[in-house]
């Protein structure tokens, strides 16, 4: 249960950090890979059992 709600909310913060939003244009592409990692990372340990 817990690791759905965290995919949920990483996939959120994913959307809201991409440069194609207006406040997000300036920022480039660091934080939407940062989160993209860590997205990558926790689905990999939920698919593997641990989280």
């Amino acid at each position: 249960m817990l690791s759905t709600v965290l995919i949920v909310v990483l996939l959120l913060l994913l959307i809201g950090a991409l440069p194609t939003w207006p406040y997000s244009s300036g920022w480039g592409y660091g934080p939407g890979g940062i989160v993209g990692a860590v997205l990558a990372i926790v689905v990999v340990m939920a698919l593997i059992g641990r989280l």
